[in-house]
């Protein structure tokens, strides 16, 4: 197995006291977040609303990374909160508290605790293009099919 990449990461006082984010498995690709939201005020997210859960954390990608975050499978399923602009991006450039906006699908009110595994981070390679404008693109065998073109 190849080392790690290391990212520097910083608590904010708000999140000071939870554990950093960890995989859950040996395989994992992804990082779980967790609800930084004070011990004695639940977050509350109704039907339909949404919220900016806070994490507690500051991290600093280097140049040519970024950090996706995705929502919890369970979370989706079980209650119907996803994250609301899935996958959000964080650049490597950004120092500013990572923030998950949940969204909640569901039929019953969602409480998130000081705590909860909240979402899921994947940090991958980046690859930043330069568009060549040309006349018209090359052919391929798909074409300009999508929106199901390909079946249902």
């Amino acid at each position: 197995m190849t080392e790690p990449l290391r990212i520097a990461v910083t608590q904010l006082p708000h999140g000071q006291g939870l554990p950093l984010p960890a995989y859950q498995t040996e395989h994992a690709a992804g990082l779980d977040l967790l609800a930084a939201v004070p011990e004695d005020k639940p977050l509350a997210i109704a039907p339909g609303e949404r919220a900016l859960v806070p994490t507690g954390l500051a991290i600093a990608l280097p140049a040519g990374y970024e950090a996706q975050v995705r929502p919890r499978s369970g979370l989706a399923v079980k209650h119907g909160v996803t994250v609301l602009n899935a996958p959000g991006t964080i650049d490597a450039d950004y120092r500013g508290e990572i923030g998950v906006p949940l969204i909640n699908h569901g039929r019953e009110t969602f409480i998130i605790r000081r705590g909860e595994r909240i979402a899921q981070m994947v940090v991958a390679p980046v690859v930043q293009i330069a568009f060549e404008p040309v006349a018209e693109l090359p052919m391929s065998a798909r074409g300009a099919g999508g929106f199901g073109s390909t079946g249902r």
